[in-house]
C-alpha cells in the first residue's frame, strides 16, 4: 500500500511541476551593451529571448531618457518610455491609465474662481488699540 501512495504522490508531483513550468524562466539575454563615460555620461541597453528589451542613456544624477518594452500574455507588445530629471519620472505608453476628463460643472466653477478673486476685507482696529499696540 505504501508504494502506491509513494507512486501516486511522485505522478501528482510532476504533473504539478508541469502544469506550473514558466517557459519565460528559461530566457537568456541575447544584447547586451553599456557605456560609462568618466563625466557621468551612461547608456545600456539589453534584449532578452523572451521579448523584453530595455535602453537608458543619460547624465548619472541629473536626467534620464529610456525605455522598456515586453509582450503581454496576449501577444501585444507593451512600451513605455519615459523621461526622469528635476520634474521627476514621466513616463508614457499606451497601456498606462490616464485621468478621468474633468466635468463642466467644475471646469465652470474654476473658471468663475479665477475671474471673482476673494474679496479680503481690511483689518479694522480699534482707535484705542491702534494706540496702544502701534
Amino acid at each position: 500500500m505504501f508504494r502506491y501512495m509513494l507512486v501516486a504522490s511522485a505522478v501528482l508531483a510532476c504533473a504539478f511541476g508541469a502544469a506550473t513550468y514558466n517557459q519565460e524562466a528559461g530566457a537568456y539575454i541575447t544584447k547586451l551593451g553599456s557605456d560609462i563615460q568618466p563625466e557621468g555620461n551612461y547608456n545600456y541597453q539589453y534584449e532578452t529571448s523572451n521579448g523584453i528589451a530595455a535602453q537608458e542613456s543619460g547624465i548619472g544624477g541629473n536626467h534620464a531618457t529610456g525605455g522598456f518594452s515586453w509582450y503581454s500574455p496576449e501577444g501585444e507588445l507593451v512600451q513605455i518610455s519615459y523621461v526622469a530629471d528635476e520634474n521627476g519620472y514621466q513616463p508614457q505608453g499606451a497601456l498606462l491609465p490616464t485621468p478621468p476628463p474633468i466635468p463642466a460643472a467644475i471646469l465652470k466653477s474654476l473658471e468663475y474662481i479665477r475671474t471673482h478673486p476673494q474679496y479680503v476685507e481690511q483689518e479694522y482696529r480699534r482707535p484705542a488699540l491702534k494706540k496702544l499696540f502701534g
